[in-house]
């Protein structure tokens, strides 16, 4: 009786949610990726301790779709957090107001995670850290790509097991047709396609995702040079912006070769790394193939510990994980907003930029 007893305990131990559930306060709801954490909402994986948004027909846009109450809403963040302490925030404003958000949670202890990428300027980003390690706060970054189970298992195999040699070269194709094609909201557009709320159109955008994934690949090394270009094939529809850049990072032993546009055919956003005896490809979140010179093969692709940013962000708050270099860390995200500002001025000045 005891061993079954026993054995019950486990498989509960094993079953049961291993924390509380998060609350959160969310900082801005101009990025459509703000959905996600509503619909995380809805489906009780988190709570919404308050919300930050002056903007009355966004406001009433969320209410009426998601069923929020009126005593969620914040006129500022400022205001939301003299009333109530979340145990993080998370922003889903314009990329250069991420300072900002920082700037008001950190002297109240409290962490945050943004929507890639970090910040759109290395002063901003720098200003972010120092912050962070002033009021020993975790400030995070969230890419859809993290949470890609083909992504952890070719980090696993190539860092790991060594599956395929020491890293070559690496590509990433991020992007689709462009957001005003695909439809993003009126309020995301405003900002995305402006050159200072986001540092620029499609090399911001979708350059992030590459750099972030070669930093985290090279295991937290920076490249030592940058080059890029930029094209502007549809200014009748972004003005402003480039809606198509390729950034080539330099290592001493591999290249980079990152492709971000908003004139794919298609929404696309895979991994290719070339090692010294082999190949791999993650074409999506769930499917990865394999070649060793005669032999393609598809690889069986196993769920990664992290699905979501959610758990993630419980395990750093409550300590039970380290950040260190992954790919929501801050030195890794620094790195990148290193590489995009380089990239930024090779393609405005026509030459390679030197870390």
């Amino acid at each position: 009786m005891r061993i079954l007893a026993f054995s019950l305990l486990l498989l509960i131990s094993f079953t049961s949610p291993a924390q509380k559930l998060l609350r959160v306060g969310v900082a801005g709801l101009t990025h459509d990726h703000v959905h996600n954490i509503m619909n995380q909402f809805r489906r009780g994986e988190v709570i919404i301790a308050g919300i930050a948004e002056s903007d009355k027909q966004l406001i009433q846009r969320y209410k009426d779709t998601y069923h929020l109450p009126d005593s969620l809403f914040y006129p500022s963040l400022a205001a939301l957090l003299e009333h109530v302490h979340p145990d993080a925030v998370l922003a889903y404003n314009a990329i250069s107001e991420h300072l900002g958000v920082v700037e008001l949670c950190a002297p109240k202890g409290v962490s945050v995670m943004v929507e890639k990428p970090l910040a759109t300027t290395v002063k901003d980003a720098e200003r972010i850290a120092s912050l962070a390690a002033q009021y020993h706060i975790h400030v995070l970054t969230n890419y859809e790509t993290t949470w890609y189970n083909t992504n952890q298992q070719v980090y696993e195999m190539v860092n790991g097991q060594h599956a395929i040699g020491a890293i070559r070269k690496m590509v990433v194709h991020d992007g689709h047709q462009g957001p005003k094609e695909i439809g993003c909201s009126r309020d995301f557009l405003g900002w995305l396609t402006d050159p200072v709320k986001n540092g620029g159109g499609a090399i911001r955008d979708f350059g992030c995702y590459g750099a972030n994934l070669m930093v985290w690949l090279m295991q937290g090394r920076a490249p030592i040079a940058v080059t890029a270009m930029t094209h502007h094939i549809k200014p009748d529809v972004y003005p402003k912006v480039d809606d198509d850049a390729t950034i080539l990072l330099e290592y001493p032993d591999a290249t980079g070769i990152i492709e971000a546009s908003w004139n794919w055919p298609f929404s696309i956003k895979d991994l290719e790394v070339f090692g010294v005896t082999g190949y791999l490809h993650a074409l999506d979140g769930n499917t990865l193939q394999q070649r060793m010179k005669k032999n393609y093969d598809s690889v069986a692709v196993h769920p990664a510990v992290y699905r979501d940013n959610l758990p993630y962000l419980a395990d750093v708050l409550s300590g039970k994980i380290d950040p260190g270099n992954d790919l929501s860390s801050l030195p890794n995200n620094l790195i990148v907003v290193r590489i995009l500002e380089a990239a930024s001025r090779s393609a405005k000045e026509g030459k390679r930029i030197v870390l």
